[in-house]
C-alpha cells in the first residue's frame, strides 16, 4: 500500500489534545508524512476544533496529509489500515458524575473509577457495546490487516471482549502507565530515564516492574531505601508502600492503585487516606479543572500565543477545585506546552510506524493471554512486552510472576471477566456479581447494598446501557 493510500482513522478525535498529541506522533514520521488522516466524533464543535488542529500540527512537521472530518462513523472508517480510538460513553457529565455520586450515597468512596471498582464496571457496560458495533463496522470497511489500537477504559474488559468478539480485526489496548512511572521512578532516584532498563508484565493498572536496572545494576534495593527513609513523593506513598509488601513496584498512579485493592479506602478511615494521601474525588476534580482550563485550551489551539497561564493559574485556585497540586498544574503546563511540537511517550504512533516502516520496536501492549502469563487465567487481557515491525505486534512470553502478583491480579481479573461476560451472554446478574467480588466494593458494602447499588446505577445510566441491562 502506498503513503498516499494509507489510512489511519481517529475515532472519538474530539479529545483535542490527546487527538493533537497522536497526530504530532504520528505524522512527524516521514514515512507516515503523506497518509489520509480521517478524524470521527460525534460532537461536531469538537470535531472541527480538532481538525484546525490537525492542519496545524501537519504544517508544523512539515507533513502534507489529507485530514478528512466527519460524524459519520462508517465514512471514518471505510478503508482504514489502522483505528485509533479514544471515545468516553456517556462523557463527563452525567455519566461520569453518576459513577461518583450514588456509591458515595451507599459510602462507597472512589479516586479514579474508570477501571475497576463500580465505577469501572459502570463505564465497561457503557463503552464495551459501543465498540463491540463499532468493531463490526471495522470488519466490514477497513482495509485488509487492518488493527484497532485502544486508548480507552476500562482498558483490560474492552481489549477482551473486542478480541473475543473478533480474529479478524484485533485490538491492542495502550497506557501510559508503564513509561510514565518509569520517568517517576528515574526522578527519584535521580538517574535519566534513557539509562533505565526493564521489563513489565500484568493486567493493564496492575503491571510491576519484574526488572528494574542501570548498566546491570539493580535499582530495586536503592527504591527500597527511598521508601525505609520517608522520601517518596507525597502522591506516591500508596505505591510505595505495595513496593514494601510485595516486593515490587507498580505502573499505575497511586491514587487509581488504591480503588483495585481493598487495604486504603474505607468508611470511617481518615487515618488511611491521610496517611496515605489518597484523594477522593480525583477524577471527577480533574474534570473539573479542565471544565475550567477548556475556554483557554480552546482559544489558545485557535489562536496560538493568546492565552496567559497565569489567569488561568488564578482562576483553578479561586474556584478551589478539589483536586491534587499536580493536577492543577498539569493543566497551566498543558496551556505553555500546546504550541510545542515533539514527540510524545504514547505508543500509537510508534506502533503505526513500525508497522508501515518494517522499524522494530518493543511496546507494552494490551493483549489476550495465550500462554504469555502462566499463572493468570487464559484468555484474559495481559500487559506484557510487545515486538513490533512489518509483522504487527507480537506479544512475548513471560512466563510465571511472583505469585503474591498473581494472586493479587486475580482479584481483578474476576471482575473483569464478570462485565465481559455479563456483556457477551447479555446476563444482567452477572453485573452484582462483578460488584460483589470487586475487592474495593466487597471491603465497604455488604451483599444488599451492593445490589441496591447496582440496581440504582442501572436506572441511572439507562440511555447509555443495552436493553439487556435495563
Amino acid at each position: 500500500m502506498s503513503e498516499r493510500r494509507l489510512k489511519i482513522t481517529l475515532i472519538g478525535a474530539g479529545s483535542t489534545v490527546f487527538t493533537r498529541n497522536l497526530l504530532g506522533d504520528i505524522l512527524s514520521y516521514p514515512e507516515l508524512a503523506r497518509a489520509e488522516i480521517a478524524l470521527h466524533d460525534i460532537d461536531e464543535h469538537r470535531l472541527r476544533l480538532s481538525e484546525k488542529v490537525a492542519h496545524r500540527m501537519a504544517q508544523g512537521v512539515g507533513a502534507s496529509p489529507t485530514i478528512t472530518a466527519t460524524t459519520d462513523r462508517r465514512r471514518a472508517l471505510e478503508g482504514a489500515r489502522f483505528v485509533i480510538s479514544t471515545i468516553q460513553v456517556g462523557g463527563y457529565k452525567p455519566a461520569t458524575v453518576t459513577d461518583f455520586e450514588i456509591p458515595r450515597k451507599f459510602g462507597l468512596e472512589q479516586t479514579i473509577g474508570d477501571t475497576l471498582g463500580i465505577g469501572g464496571i459502570m463505564r465497561g457496560l457503557r463503552t464495551i457495546p459501543v465498540q463491540l458495533a463499532m468493531l463490526k463496522d471495522m470488519e466490514e470497511l477497513c482495509a485488509p490487516g487492518a488493527i484497532h489500537l485502544n486508548y480507552v477504559n476500562p482498558m483490560a474488559m474492552i481489549t477482551w471482549a473486542l478480541n473475543r468478539a473478533s480474529t479478524r480485526v484485533p485490538t491492542v489496548g495502550l497506557c501510559h502507565s508503564v513509561q510514565h512511572t518509569a520517568q517517576e521512578l528515574a526522578h527519584d532516584l535521580g538517574i535519566p530515564v534513557e539509562e533505565i532498563n526493564y521489563t513489565c508484565a500484568g493486567i493493564n493498572h496492575m503491571s510491576f516492574y519484574l526488572r528494574f536496572e542501570r548498566n546491570g545494576e539493580d535499582l530495586y534495593p536503592k527504591l527500597r531505601e527511598i521508601q525505609r527513609e520517608g522520601r517518596m513523593p507525597a502522591w506516591n506513598k500508596v505505591r510505595y508502600e505495595m513496593l514494601r509488601q510485595l516486593g515490587h513496584f507498580p505502573t499505575e498512579s497511586s491514587e487509581h492503585f488504591a480503588e483495585y485493592v481493598p487495604w486504603f479506602i474505607k468508611k470511617g478511615r481518615e487515618d488511611l487516606l491521610a496517611k496515605y494521601n489518597i484523594p477522593l474525588d480525583e477524577y471527577p476534580g480533574r474534570c473539573q479543572v479542565f471544565e475550567h482550563a477548556w475556554p483557554y485550551i480552546e482559544r489558545e489551539l485557535e489562536t496560538p500565543g493568546s492565552q496567559d497561564s497565569a489567569a488561568l493559574a488564578a482562576q483553578l485556585k479561586a474556584a478551589n477545585i478539589h483536586v491534587m497540586q499536580r493536577e492543577l498544574s498539569s493543566a497551566t503546563k498543558l496551556l505553555e506546552g500546546l504550541n510545542r511540537i515533539e514527540r510524545s511517550v504514547e505508543y500509537g504512533g510508534a506502533i503505526i510506524h513500525s508497522m508501515v516502516s518494517g522499524t522494530p520496536r518493543v511496546v507494552y501492549g494490551n493483549v489476550l493471554n495465550h500462554n504469555l502469563i502462566d499463572n493468570l487465567p487464559q484468555g484474559c487481557a495481559v500487559e506484557v512486552p510487545c515486538m513490533v515491525d512489518a509483522n504487527g505486534v507480537r506479544p512475548t512470553r513471560v512466563g510465571k510472576l511472583p505469585v503474591q502478583l498473581a494472586a493479587m491480579m486475580r482479584t481483578n481479573v474476576n471482575v473483569q471477566e464478570l462485565v465481559v461476560e455479563a456483556v457477551m451472554q447479555k446476563q444482567r446478574e452477572h453485573v452484582y456479581h462483578a460488584a460483589m467480588l470487586d475487592p474495593h466494593t466487597a471491603a465497604v458494602l455488604d451483599l444488599e447494598q451492593i445490589r441496591a447499588l447496582v440496581d440504582e446505577l442501572l436506572v441511572a445510566h439507562r440511555p447509555f446501557l443495552p436493553d439487556y441491562l435495563h
